[in-house]
């Protein structure tokens, strides 16, 4: 890996900005999140639009959940956040009916569904209170579960000739990523990746984990390189 390039980086938003020169490169861009097309929603998410019972719903338990069906997982995601509370509904936006059997299991555990699609988010006193649908009516909810699209930001790396891969979950591609070994390697020598734009499913501490075992497999790299230009230095050197 001797022929590894030096890398000059500089910040996109300060194109006047100098480069900072490297041997290596770990990129953490992490990932865009596409909400469903329903206004209101963006307003509210990462607070009471959320996606994932593991990471919110203990803040949400036992309230109301409206879950904003409109991927065929959606159903998936209701009995997830069932677990949480015993007030959920599933409003279907775009999302296929559920099967004979989803809707025996929904049924059974008090899951309503509910004809869409959503047209705006209710809110009081700047808190979710309900979803209303394109009909009028609202659907009352403290919480909002919708399944967005997760895409990575790789402009950087797909210059550099990366290809971006689709995340697939039962079968359904739920966003994007670039492919990278465990260490965070990608393809490219010399450029490493961690966090969500290798992994769009990565929680906060797995994304660190791989930030921290990226880094020691970097610095790692680095001291072989030191040592073998080392030795080629003090060969030059004793060389008559």
């Amino acid at each position: 890996m001797d022929d590894i390039p030096r890398w000059q980086v500089r910040p996109q938003e300060k194109a006047d900005a100098p480069a900072v020169e490297a041997r290596r490169v770990l990129v953490t861009t992490g990932l865009t999140d596409e909400l469903p097309d329903v206004p209101g929603l963006a307003d509210h998410w990462g607070s009471e639009v959320l996606h994932c019972p593991y990471c919110h719903g203990w803040e949400v338990q036992d309230q109301a959940v409206a879950v904003i069906g409109s991927s065929p997982l959606s159903v998936h995601q209701a009995l997830l956040w069932r677990q949480w509370t015993d007030d959920v509904t599933l409003i279907l936006h775009g999302a296929p009916p559920p099967t004979g059997e989803e809707a025996e299991q929904l049924a059974a555990l008090g899951i309503e569904v509910v004809p869409g699609p959503a047209a705006a988010v209710e809110v009081v006193d700047d808190h979710v209170s309900g979803v209303r649908l394109d009909d009028g009516r609202v659907v009352p909810c403290r919480a909002i579960v919708v399944t967005p699209r997760f895409t990575a930001k790789a402009d950087l790396l797909v210059q550099l000739g990366l290809p971006i891969a689709e995340q697939v979950m039962e079968g359904i591609v739920v966003g994007t990523y670039v492919a990278a070994d465990p260490t965070g390697a990608t393809d490219v020598p010399g450029v490493w990746v961690a966090g969500n734009v290798a992994n769009p499913m990565e929680q906060v501490i797995g994304a660190a984990a791989a930030g921290l075992r990226a880094g020691a497999v970097i610095n790692f790299d680095l001291v072989k390189e030191d040592a073998r230009a080392a030795v080629a230095g003090a060969g030059a050197a004793a060389a008559p």
